[in-house]
């Protein structure tokens, strides 16, 4: 099915200065919201107590971190969750063991009665501190090693430029779609980094796509130029990546709006993974691989000299 006309002549590479401008004024921000202003780690990561507590009525955040502070919980951090009536309540209190959870979340229920009655506890976990490190850690370690997989995929599939192009884009792709967390401050665990990874093998795989196809028309073209080549090859896969990204899309939407609060945040990092992916492979992995140089030349087999040749019987 095609949405697109694979022979259209979109010059999607005359807009390169500006799309690669814009992606690298977004990659810095975005480090800098990381290493600045940091993630907000979720329980699965940071160790503590989690409570959740549900009122009759809605409740404003702020209502409920004044009550929790007039009962000496200075620093929880309080979340809206699934509505206007739920909230989730993330405690740290020095020295946590299991069997305190249950006491801290009557606490809390105390301390939350005592501004209004209509509230219950829904649900109370604990994680201990040494746990969530080495989960944090261990999902660093994995993101790094499914980066380094793909460096060495795509340097044996394809010419070292395409290499080089690829392992930009997706080290672009991971820090934006990291950096949005970095800037909403929505809570960052486990799923979300599952889905990180995710967005990073859906992001290799559209780009791939586009250098096959570019290898393909290098290979049979004559006298077009690199920038030529590498616009039929967007405008040949354009409607592919567009289906591909737009039905994806939709199952994530689906799944954000009736999977239920503890899928939101995979599914939130899949739509916009999906959307910085796809974006990327048109306006970002392109330009780069075009101002790498890439020529007919790169992607022919090298000829063997004539003492070689003359050697063999």
């Amino acid at each position: 099915m095609e949405i697109f006309n694979p022979n259209s002549n979109i010059n999607f590479l005359g807009a390169r200065k500006v799309s690669i401008a814009i992606s690298a004024v977004l990659f810095v921000a975005s480090l800098i919201l990381i290493l600045t202003r940091g993630l907000n780690y979720g329980l699965d990561f940071t160790g503590g107590v989690l409570v959740e507590a549900q009122y009759e009525q809605p409740v404003e955040i702020g209502a409920v971190r004044e009550a929790l502070e007039t009962a000496g919980f200075d620093h929880a951090l309080v979340q809206s969750v699934g509505g206007s009536k739920e909230v989730a309540i993330r405690l740290q209190p020095k020295g946590t063991e299991k069997d305190k959870a249950d006491k801290i979340a009557s606490d809390v229920l105390a301390a939350l009665k005592a501004k209004r009655q209509d509230v219950s506890i829904k649900r109370t976990d604990f994680v201990g501190p040494q746990v969530g490190e080495e989960l944090r850690s261990d999902g660093v370690i994995a993101v790094i090693f499914v980066i380094i997989g793909i460096m060495i995929y795509i340097g044996v599939r394809f010419e070292k430029r395409f290499a080089v192009a690829a392992i930009a884009s997706e080290i672009h792709d991971t820090v934006l779609t990291v950096g949005f967390f970095a800037l909403t401050q929505r809570e960052f665990d486990i799923t979300v980094l599952a889905s990180v990874l995710s967005v990073v093998g859906y992001s290799i795989n559209d780009k791939v796509v586009v250098f096959d196809r570019v290898r393909e028309l290098f290979r049979a073209s004559r006298k077009d130029t690199p920038e030529a080549v590498l616009n039929k090859a967007i405008n040949s896969t354009l409607s592919r990546t567009i289906i591909t990204s737009l039905f994806t899309g939709i199952t994530m939407v689906a799944l954000y709006l009736f999977g239920g609060p503890v899928m939101h945040g995979f599914a939130l990092t899949m739509i916009i993974g999906i959307i910085i992916g796809t974006l990327s492979s048109i306006f970002f992995a392109n330009p780069i691989l075009l101002w790498l140089g890439v020529s007919k030349k790169d992607l022919m087999p090298v000829a063997k000299d004539e003492g070689e040749l003359a050697r063999r019987p």
